[in-house]
């Protein structure tokens, strides 16, 4: 059976650019980005690790940790982020996993033999302070991370569990989000004295926020 969400992400101790770590004890009272790739100085990992690196303010507005992994060595993950730092005017300071024996892959299932045997394809965990799955996407080897979503869906996941409430489609920060039909009307006029529109009694939307 994969790992699903709502399940506690294994833990696991491993080498990194950045040192040891054990992956709990690191992440601890953190929300964790968790992405694979493929293989070092290629062209697609490139741009996301710069990509990555880039945003790092604003990982760091949601308490959020990145974490790369591919099935490369630390040295050659060392001698390539030079190479990310040169291309995408950048400086790459987060961890990236080591795990040239694919134990860590293998665990959280980022090998995919339909793309290949022994590289990792671009697997995304989203994980929460109290060490929970809440999130999974694959992408293909040859499409890069949507990096709008994955900041998106971390503010969505944060906002649901901040105010009890669900994201409608395409939702982004600031738009009205959904009172979940488990709150009845009696409830939500305690716990959402702003008020809400109600298009049917089932899909009541509101304001939340600052």
């Amino acid at each position: 059976m994969g790992l699903r969400l709502g399940d506690i992400a294994p833990n696991f101790e491993v080498d990194t650019t950045n040192g040891k770590i054990n992956f709990h004890d690191w992440a601890k009272g953190s929300w964790v980005f968790f992405f694979s790739h493929p293989a070092d100085y290629t062209p697609v990992c490139t741009t996301e690790m710069g990509r990555t690196a880039q945003l790092n303010g604003e990982f760091d507005k949601r308490n959020v940790k990145p974490l790369g992994l591919s099935t490369d060595t630390v040295e050659e993950h060392l001698g390539w982020i030079n190479d990310v730092n040169e291309t995408q005017n950048t400086t790459l300071t987060f961890p990236i996993v080591a795990d040239p024996d694919k134990k860590i892959a293998e665990l959280y299932e980022m090998i995919h033999p339909g793309e290949s045997e022994t590289a990792a394809v671009r697997s995304v965990f989203i994980i929460d302070p109290n060490h929970k799955i809440r999130l999974v996407m694959t992408y293909p080897m040859s499409v890069g991370r949507n990096f709008d979503e994955i900041l998106r869906v971390i503010d969505a996941l944060q906002t649901s569990d901040k105010y009890g409430v669900a994201c409608p489609a395409d939702w982004t920060k600031g738009n009205q989000v959904i009172i979940p039909p488990s709150v009845t009307d009696e409830q939500a006029k305690e716990k959402f004295p702003q008020g809400w529109k109600a298009l049917k009694p089932y899909l009541r939307l509101t304001d939340v926020g600052e």
